[in-house]
Order: C-alpha cells, then structure tokens, then sequence
C-alpha cells in the first residue's frame, strides 16, 4: 500500500523520519531569521523591546544566543547589500538646506554660540558664558567649509603636524610663540611639544611627574586622565605613548580654536569649563586630573571648582597641580597658596609630594582619601558632606555642589579597590557594575558580542576605510564594548551615555576607556568636522520619540568630517527614516543585511 507523506504525519508510523523532518522545519526556520537577529547582543534587544513596548505590540522575539553567527558577513549574496541613495521620503526631499550665517559660522557650535542667550546672561562671574545655552528650535543650518580645506593629515603624523586651512587660526601661534605652542610652517601648523610649563617639552614633563612620584606608573595603575585647561593637549597627546588615555578639556575661549587644534591632532578633547555647573561626568572615575598653569580660581565661589575635581576623582586618585603658586614667592603668589591650602584641608586631600625642576618650574601633586575618618575628624563640618538622599550620578545641567560626596563602597561598607592594571582592566569586571545576580554574566556577554561583531563585520565585512579613521564617537556606548573591541587599532573612541539610557558611564571609565553624557536632542560641545567615524547602536528608535530625526542628521554632518564615515545598527523602520535625510545632505548609504546602514559623508555643501 502506498504512504503519503500526510499519512506519515498524521499516523506517527514512522518516528524517525517524523523527526528528521521536524529538524529541517527547526533548520530552515532559524536560518531565515538568523540574517534579522544574530547580529544582537543581550543589551540591543532590551533596547528594541522598551522601544517597542511603546509602540507596538509585538516585540521582536530574542534570539536563542547573544553570540555573533559563525558566518562572516563578507559571505553576503548581493542581495544583502542594498544601496538606499533613492530611496527619498517626500516630506525630507522637500529639504532646503542653507549654509550657517555670521563671521564665525565655519566653526559654528549651537550650544555654546547662542549670542542671544549669552547677551542676556545677568553674570558672566563664574564661566557662564562658556557653559551651554542651546537655541530653540535646533538650527538646520549646515556649516560651512574653510576655503582651502582637505583631508586632514593621518594619525600619527597629525599629532606633530596639521594642515592650516583646516582650522585658519593663527592667534595662538603669535600669543605663544615663545613657549613652542604652536608654529606656522608653510602649508602646515607644527606642535614641538611644549607648553607653558613645559620648558624643555612635554616628554620631559611627562617623566618629571613619574620621577616625583613614581608610584603614578604612567599606563599601569594611571591609565584614564582629566587634563584641565589642556592649550593644544600635547601633554594628553605624548601621555598616549605611555598607555594613558587623557580627556583633554578647556572652554570655547579667547585661546581661539585649541580644542580645535587638539581635535585636527588626532588627540581626545572636549569644550568644557569648571563654570557653575557640573562636568559632564560620573563620580569617583578619574585616576589622576592635571592643570598646568589652567587659569581656574580653585578657591573661588567657596571652593566649588576644587569640590567638583574631588567628585570626579576617583578615591586614592591624584591632582597634579603646576603653577606660579606652587614655588614663586611673591606676595600675590602666596595668597593664592595659602587660598589652596585653606580649601585642600577642607577636603581631606593631603600632598604627597612638592618639587621644583631644574628650570625652576614646580609642581605639587594631592591625593584624594580612600576612606572618610578624615571627614569625620575635621573640626569643622565645611563644606558639609552630602546628603545621599541627593545623590545623582548623571550630571547633565546640574548645579556644583557645595558639598563633598560620600566615598563609594561595596556591600559590606569596605572601601572601594582601586582598579586592576592596565590592560587587564579593560576585561576585567567592574568596580561599579550593578550588583545584580546576572549583571556579571551579561557584561561579559556583551563585550564577547562586541568582539566578534566588530572583527566580523564591522572591520572586515563593510566598505569603511579604517586606515583614515583616527577620532571616533560611539552614540549610545552601553558598557563600552564597541570601543574595546577597537582597542588595537590606532583609534580612540568617545563614548557618549545618552541621558534618556540606562547609566553606564562610570563602567566604561572603570575599564580605562572615557566618555560623557549627553543628550542628542541637543548639539555636541566639539567644533564642526571632528570626527572620522560615528557608530549608533539601537540609539534612534527611543530617540527620535522625543525629537527629531532630521535635527540629529544635521548635528552629524556638523561633527563627522567630509570623507567620514556612519555606522548604525537598527530596525528597518529608523533606517529608512534615516537614510533619506543623509541622501538629501548628499551623503552616499549602504545598507548591509537590513540592519547595518553606513553612511559616507561627502565635501558637498548648499550654494
């Protein structure tokens, strides 16, 4: 008697086919979804689930395994790669976009060159007018491309040499001419490596401090630094020799265009200012903070500017001070002295060291407590400590305090280690990662994720030239792995923690690696034409819930420069919100198995 093969199915006669068949229907099912989900980690589907969750029903469903698919995407058929450069939206193809108006629109930032705001300021007494003021609406303007501007100099020759028409600010090489700042040779600005007090250069410097202090190890127990008051950040840009990654910070100031300098070198740096309101970062994260003749009033408006150096380094961490007050003798030197010993001792910092070189430039270096008996023993209770009631770790438009923080602990009130040796500590667990039972497990899940995507896809798999990439931002770091995974490249990355996620910032310092907050809603405190590389992970979904895409497109062409690079991972649906507005920026887009969209950004700009 013939059988069927719906016979078989519905009489079970012969089980072993039964179940061979069953195991093909399983095969062919997962490999249909496997270009969709293997691709995710853990944290980018928690993403998609909260983003969804609030406007959809059905979540996407999680993959059986966070790991990466065995099978390179550089195997694609072409079908997987799709050019998207006519794929145009009729609202965003409607688009006219115009250039930035006004003398200074070539180095345009919105948040920190909104006159209106700045103009209506009641005190400009400390700083406020280089904190962030951000116009309302979000300006669509594109800025502007110096005359003469060309693709900037590669990494590592860029940190001796840039090119001038790239950032046309010749100021600073007259007003420090004689301290080797900078200098103009030809087409070309040349950094010799000095400073201030840097008399005999920076590399000089640099092995002064060790040598004062030598238990620092440069690149071994201090890997991540906060340079205040950086100039050009040479001091930040030798320390990367050494394994020392340094955040190198000054305001939007009359030292036109340092940050900019900086920036063009190929050297990590940020526009800030130690103002009325906090630094864009966690508590207790920085190994060791540095101001060479920095120009801040540590004692000023009740000491707040030196309490906000205290939250922010980390405890048993070191402040290195090198300045005229430290070893000149004058009467206003002095003041200025007895000032920082006054407000030092309130703290509970102590020196551990004071020294003077050979040129006559001295240096005093201060070292934060591990524990708080010195808290409870001062006479008296000023500044006061702060209530943890109030404790906030994001510190996004929040005032300085007036108060010092209580010292971090584990769950057993024991002060918290210091963190393990670089390069160790980029692997290692956290000091800070949440107690919770599976937050080991997920952290170490997420950077093995990060590994493979990165090797598989993201280096070998897309058309990105990695050999002229150098600055690099990560939009939505989560704990970090995007950047680790880089970390034998000649790269370094920015690791922006949006305000609206999950806070894992002070995760990221712990490993040895820097970032900030932000919110991207908002421009960025870094000039146009930055970056080489911006990566969004699963960012825009929940983003573009409370602003606009086509405003987060702008501030990307503002700080990617012409030639950069944009890599987004994210569901279909933002891509192809996305992809039309670069289209209309004249930006050519990619997309690579339906969740891979790289944009390239060209020299094009309005008439």
């Amino acid at each position: 008697m013939a059988i069927s093969v719906g016979t078989i199915f519905k009489e079970r006669k012969y089980p072993f086919i039964f179940t061979l068949s069953l195991l093909f229907i399983c095969v062919g099912f997962l490999l249909l979804t496997n270009n969709q989900y293997s691709y995710f980690s853990i944290s980018d589907l928690q993403r998609l689930r909260s983003v969804s969750s609030s406007s959809s029903s059905s979540p996407p469903p999680p993959p059986r395994s966070p790991e990466v698919s065995s099978t390179p995407i550089t195997g694609m058929v072409q079908d997987d790669v799709v050019s998207l450069n006519g794929n145009d939206d009729s609202a965003v193809a409607e688009l006219n976009w115009e250039l930035c108006k006004g003398p200074a629109a070539v180095d345009y930032i919105p948040c920190l060159d909104n006159m209106k705001a700045i103009k209506a300021l009641r005190s400009r007494r400390h700083m406020e007018h280089r904190e962030r003021h951000c116009p309302e609406p979000s300006p669509r303007c594109l800025v502007r491309l110096p005359p003469g501007y060309r693709v900037p100099i590669p990494w590592p020759k860029s940190r001796d040499m840039i090119w001038f028409d790239n950032v046309p600010h010749p100021m600073l090489v007259e007003y420090k001419k004689d301290q080797n700042w900078v200098r103009k040779s030809g087409d070309y600005l040349v950094f010799p490596g000095g400073g201030t007090q840097f008399k005999e250069g920076v590399t000089n410097y640099i092995d002064f401090i060790e040598k004062t202090l030598p238990i620092i190890k440069w690149g071994k127990k201090i890997r991540v630094i906060l340079d205040v008051g950086c100039g050009v950040a040479s001091f930040g840009g030798y320390l990367l020799d050494k394994d020392v990654i340094a955040m190198s910070f000054a305001p939007k100031d009359e030292h036109e265009a340092q940050i900019q300098f900086a920036l063009e070198r190929g050297i990590p740096a940020t526009l800030a200012v130690i103002g009325t309101q906090k630094l864009t970062y966690p508590d207790n994260v920085y190994d060791l903070i540095h101001c060479a003749r920095c120009r801040v009033h540590w004692d000023a408006n009740g000491g707040r500017p030196l309490m906000e150096l205290n939250r922010i380094l980390r405890p048993g961490g070191y402040f290195v001070w090198s300045a005229t007050p430290v070893y000149r003798k004058d009467e206003r030197d002095q003041s200025v002295w007895n000032a920082m010993v006054n407000v030092t001792k309130s703290i509970c910092w102590k020196v551990v060291a004071k020294t003077v070189d050979l040129n006559g430039i001295g240096l005093v270096i201060y070292q934060k407590p591990v524990s708080s008996s010195c808290y409870e023993k001062r006479k008296e209770n000023n500044p006061p400590m702060c209530d943890i009631k109030d404790k906030k770790n994001i510190s996004w438009y929040v005032p300085l305090d007036g108060c010092i923080p209580q010292l971090p602990a584990d769950s057993m009130g024991n002060s918290q280690n210091w963190p393990v040796s670089w390069p160790q500590r980029l692997s290692s667990k956290p000091l800070s990662l949440p107690t919770e039972p599976d937050a080991e497990q997920m952290f170490y899940e997420d950077t093995k994720h990060w590994s493979a995507l990165v090797s598989d896809v993201y280096l070998d798999g897309l058309a990105v030239n990695w050999s002229s990439i150098r600055n690099v931002m990560d939009m939505n770091a989560g704990y970090g792995g995007f950047a680790a995974a880089l970390i034998d490249q000649p790269v370094w990355v920015m690791n922006v923690v949006p305000i609206h996620v999950p806070d894992t910032l002070s995760v990221i310092f712990d490993r040895g690696l820097i970032g900030t907050y932000h919110d991207w809603c908002e421009s960025s405190n870094t000039y146009p034409r930055t970056y080489d590389l911006l990566h969004s992970s699963f960012l825009l979904g929940n983003l573009t819930q409370r602003c606009d895409i086509i405003d987060v497109a702008v501030e990307m062409d503002r700080i990617l420069r012409p030639g950069g690079w944009l890599l987004v991972q994210d569901t279909i649906e933002i891509i192809d919100k996305l992809s039309p507005v670069l289209h209309s920026l004249h930006w050519s887009t990619t997309l690579y198995q339906g969740q891979f969209l790289v944009g390239k950004k060209d020299f094009w700009r309005p008439t």
